[in-house]
Parts: C-alpha cells; structure tokens; sequence
C-alpha cells in the first residue's frame, strides 16, 4: 500500500472523508495504489474496470475489509450503462482507464484510440450527465514528443510522436472543453515514468523499471532498445497518488489546467539499469542493447513548478527510495534465480 507524508494525510482526510469517488481503471497499478489511498482516508469508492490489463486480487481484498466503502463494476468505460452507474452519486471521478504502452499503439492504434480518446469522452460524458463536481484526468508526457527542450514546460506546444501520445493529448483538450462548455471542473496530471509495486512485468509491453527487475532477479541481461544514453523522469507512484489527491481536494476552481507530475530528476536508462543491478545484487550482468523502438522520444524530465502552485505538489518518494521499495516488492513476487 502506497505511504504518504503524514502530514499530507493530515492535510487531506478533511476534504475526503465520507466523499464518494469514482475510480476508472482502479484495478490497475495506478489506479490500484489511489484506491487504497482514498479508502484509508475515509472516501467510498467504485472502481469501474474491464480487468483487461489487471486483476482484482488487491480490490477484492479491500471490498472484503470495506464492503460498505468499496464497489466494484466489471465493466469497459465504453459501456454506458456500467459507466453510469458506477459515476452516480459521485463527488469526484479520478480517470485513469486507459491502454498502455507506446509500442501497443503502434501496433494497433484503432484500439488505442477508442479506449483512451473515445473512452474518455465517454467517461466525461457520464459524470456531467451525474453532476459530478471535478474530474482528474490521468495525462501522459508523451505529450511533449521529441522535442529537445529540457525541462519540458507546460507551455511547450505539443508534439505527439505515437498513437498513445495523441490519444492521450485528445484526453486533455476534451477535460478543456467540458470546463468550458459544461462547467465540470477538470485538470490534468501528464505522468513521468511511473513505476512502483504491483506494475505489471510480465508482460511484453511492461514498462523498463519492472522489465528490468524481472530479468535482474531471473539472473538474466535487462534489455535496452537503443544506446541507453535516453533520459526519463522516473518517478514513484506515491507520487502519482498524492498529486491526485491533491487535485481533488485543491480549493480553487480547475478548468482543464496541464499540470507535470514528475520527480524533476533526469536519469538515463544505462543509470537506471546500473541503480538496478546493485539493488537486485546482480551487479555483473551487462545489459542487451537492441535497436531503438520507434515513437518513442529521446530525452524527458518536468518541469514541476506549475504543479507546485497550482495543486502545492511535490515528490514525496525520490527515485533512490522508490527504486528500493520497489525491488523489495518484487523480491517477494519473482524469487531471485
């Protein structure tokens, strides 16, 4: 279960005690953590999800401890019915319902599409028809593209370099005009690099820092596509979890605002690998260099300081701390070899 600062928590049991959540995509490994979050802090939940790309195993566990605080519909967000009846009553709807994957959208970029432009229209559509009050939309930083800025601003114009990326930027631009048009407060949250417990590594599109735990713990050579010198802004879900409780409870008005939600540190995936190979104690395993994928950028690290004013976030777990955390986790979950 993700840890907050307990002043942070302090700070918001009082907006979120007894209000009712909708969670899109709350099996999954973001959405899983935030869960958690919200019920510990005395929030009801319903967590909408199609069980695609996760399991209920945490979730059902929660709804056996909380049955009167935790509700689950099994169901696609592309579903009108299940996604109505799943955002009613609500107060506050977290988005997170979405298909990963840079390289998966480039292999089938119609689904990608449905799932994360579609669905989120969807998704909108519902809560405002449910007069739910604020929508926090889970954004990607894929956004940004390849454009060699660094740090990457809000401000930058985006670059879209996959069918994910632009999905996700669809995302955005429809949070904007609902605020507009409707009055549904929103705000977006452009994730760097998430990683933490529970992400997804056996899979052939899992993210690097579980991909990379995984063959470590196996005794096997991480894989690189590329040189290794590409950078990323690697950062604990705890962080993720906090902006989003952030974002729900902050008292100004939110209309469709972009905020980066990163730790605004640079590390290259060779560093990465090296931090990796010394916490799994395979310090002598080099790593498979292949070709580079295509879609995906070079060089990444936020900008945080919009997030800061706007939602008074910052990095509650550093990359050192969630790196071990995270080892530790899967040490359970993959024995070494």
């Amino acid at each position: 279960m993700t840890r907050l600062p307990t002043e942070l928590v302090d700070r918001l049991r009082p907006s979120l005690h007894g209000k009712s959540c909708c969670v899109t995509g709350g099996a999954g490994f973001i959405g899983g953590h935030l869960v958690d979050a919200l019920v510990s802090l005395g929030a009801r939940v319903t967590v909408i999800d199609d069980l695609s790309n996760s399991d209920a195993g945490n979730l059902a566990g929660l709804m056996d401890l909380e049955p009167d605080r935790v509700r689950f519909v099994h169901a696609s967000i592309l579903e009108r019915s299940a996604l109505e009846d799943a955002v009613e009553g609500c107060d506050l709807v977290f988005h997170l319902a979405a298909l990963g994957s840079v390289p998966r959208s480039v292999e089938d970029p119609g689904r990608t599409w449905v799932v994360n432009a579609t669905g989120t229209l969807r998704v909108l559509e519902a809560a405002q028809r449910a007069g739910v009050r604020r929508l926090v939309y889970s954004a990607s930083s894929s956004a940004y593209g390849d454009n060699p800025a660094l740090p990457k601003r809000e401000s930058m114009a985006p670059e879209p370099m996959s069918p994910y990326a632009a999905a996700k930027l669809a995302g955005e631009s429809l949070c904007r005009s609902w605020s507009a048009c409707y009055g549904l407060e929103t705000v977006c949250l452009r994730y760097f690099n998430i990683f933490g417990p529970r992400q997804a590594a056996d899979s052939a599109y899992a993210a690097v820092v579980p991909a990379f735990v995984r063959a470590l713990l196996a005794g096997q050579a991480p894989v690189i596509f590329g040189d290794g010198e590409q950078t990323r802004d690697f950062t604990h879900v705890s962080n993720a979890v906090a902006a989003n409780l952030l974002a729900a409870t902050v008292k100004r008005s939110l209309r469709g605002e972009v905020v980066n939600i990163g730790g605004g540190e640079r590390t290259s995936v060779n560093t990465l690998a090296g931090l990796l190979s010394v916490l799994c104690e395979r310090p002598g395993i080099v790593p498979d260099h292949r070709p580079e994928r295509v879609g995906e950028v070079r060089d990444s690290v936020a900008d945080i300081s919009a997030a800061a004013e706007l939602l008074g976030y910052r990095p509650v777990t550093g990359l050192q701390e969630g790196l071990s955390q995270t080892v530790r986790w899967y040490r359970q979950e993959i024995p070494a070899s």
